[in-house]
């Protein structure tokens, strides 16, 4: 009996282990399961092409592409964790160029995936985005950056024609610098209109907005110099900010601006609220439809130093500690080659060569003036650095709603100087 009792503890304590060993191994699955897990937000442009590509890449290989959908925020919460906890339970994900700095250390180099010829066929900015420590970490899928969308019948109006050069002292013509802009928007304020708008809403919508008309004052590289210092208290960040308010004081934009962003923007120059918007590209296809043949994209407008924006890009990366990098790598490599379906349910994608396809067909007009001004000589990306969110969330968004308010812009850059230098423990 004691024998007994004895194999049988021993029965036991073996499929224990086994359960124990199950519980600790990555849920992203053995290397015998024929599943790839994929993370994206829900309901975007990412998770709709997964699905449409989904059984192609399962006819062509086998493996089933199991979609993980959660909002925005989600996906960096998820990947976050996962990595810091070593424990992957995800193979592939599509996230926001803004993470590569925190998620860095758990995601897979991937500079030898793709050949030349298809590293070449990028978009401006977007392998410098994506390269940490040297490391090229993510493919991308799309690019994309704010743009100028414009109701085309205003300017093409006679009357509106001559009474603005009456006004003005010269043609009116969609505007191309921040004086032209200013006028125009001063010009189609009048009732149950107003020129254009400002985002003043909490959050890196708003700051993305104001980081444009910082690029375009001629800042050469955003928030931290070359030598890795805060520089926000130099004069582009000055002229931006005063640019800003002073589109606020001349009432050319609604007075709910602090509560404006994108969406919001987006809706009122859909109901013909607003003559102008600056908004991402691919809110052209969306305001086209709504006013088809109505609507008139043009590259952003430029300062003193140029046209310059900060762009969008998204990208997908193979977490490090997932167990199917060889066929993480070929589903990478798949999705690589139909960039184009992103452009069709988007309206933008991650290859010149798709750009290229589109920029001469009618229903795509954004296409070319979103080329411009990602080829902006201003054009830049915002630091690679851990603490982003954290000083654009603490310390940009609030210092820019109070500018807005009417706080003196050198003090409050000032301040956020100070208060930027702290987290960087500096």
């Amino acid at each position: 009996m004691k024998t007994t009792r004895v194999m049988m503890s021993a029965v036991l304590f073996l499929c224990f282990l086994v359960v124990l060993v199950g519980c600790g191994s990555n849920s992203a699955g053995s290397s015998n399961d024929k599943t790839l897990t994929l993370l994206v937000e829900g309901g975007g442009p990412a998770f709709e092409v997964a699905n449409r590509t989904a059984a192609k890449f399962e006819e062509q290989t086998g493996y089933k592409i199991k979609i993980d959908s959660v909002p925005y925020s989600g996906v960096y919460d998820k990947l976050k964790a996962e990595i810091d906890a070593k424990k992957s339970t995800h193979d592939v994900a599509i996230i926001d160029v803004l993470w590569f700095p925190s998620l860095a250390k758990g995601l897979e180099p991937l500079g030898n995936v793709l050949a030349e010829e298809q590293m070449n066929d990028f978009l401006p900015q977007l392998s410098e985005s994506a390269t940490i420590n040297g490391e090229l970490l993510g493919i991308p899928t799309w690019s994309n950056s704010k743009i100028l969308l414009y109701h085309k019948g205003l300017f093409k109006d006679p009357n509106n024609q001559a009474n603005f050069e009456k006004e003005f002292g010269y043609a009116l013509k969609v505007p191309t610098s921040w004086k032209e802009y200013e006028d125009v928007a001063k010009f189609f304020t009048n009732t149950g209109m107003y020129g254009t708008s400002v985002f003043g809403q909490t959050g890196g919508d708003a700051v993305s907005s104001w980081l444009d008309h910082v690029t375009q004052a001629g800042v050469d590289s955003l928030v931290l110099d070359r030598n890795g210092e805060v520089n926000i208290t130099e004069e582009p960040y000055v002229q931006s900010l005063t640019f800003l308010q002073n589109l606020v004081k001349d009432k050319v934009v609604p007075e709910d601006y602090l509560s404006i962003a994108s969406s919001e923007t987006a809706e009122l120059f859909n109901n013909g609220k607003l003559a102008m918007q600056l908004a991402w590209g691919h809110f052209y296809l969306s305001s086209d439809k709504v006013l088809p043949g109505q609507i008139g994209a043009a590259p952003m407008i430029a300062g003193e130093k140029g046209i310059g924006a900060v762009p969008g890009p998204w990208y997908q990366v193979i977490l490090k500690d997932s167990q199917k990098k060889d066929i993480a790598e070929q589903y990478l490599k798949f999705m690589y080659d139909q960039n184009e379906l992103y452009m069709e349910s988007l309206g933008v994608a991650a290859r010149k060569s798709v750009f290229e396809k589109y920029i001469d067909i009618p229903q795509y007009a954004h296409v070319k003036a979103i080329e411009a001004t990602l080829d902006g000589a201003q054009t830049q990306n915002r630091p690679q650095i851990e603490q982003w969110s954290q000083i654009e969330n603490e310390v940009l968004s609030p210092m820019l709603q109070k500018v807005l308010s009417g706080s003196d812009p050198t003090t409050e850059l000032t301040l956020a100087k100070k208060q930027i230098e702290e987290i960087l423990g500096r």
